[in-house]
């Protein structure tokens, strides 16, 4: 079973406010779980999302420079 972290976990985890994974879950943009009144993050979720957010780098390699005789 994967580890539940609370909202404040989650907002440790990504270097946030708090108030980035609340709004992460009211535009169900994460996986979630109601226990109760309470909201938990299922680890495996914030991984999913770091990965699908994740922008690689894009290298642009430059034309040869021309040489003006």
């Amino acid at each position: 079973m994967d580890r539940l972290l609370t909202v404040d976990q989650v907002a440790e985890l990504l270097g946030t406010t708090v108030r980035f994974p609340r709004r992460l879950i009211d535009e169900r943009r994460i996986t979630f779980v109601k226990v109760g009144r309470h909201v938990r993050i299922p680890e495996s979720a914030v991984s999913a999302f770091v990965a699908a957010n994740t922008v690689e780098p894009v290298t642009v390699q430059r034309p040869g420079l021309r040489r003006v005789a």
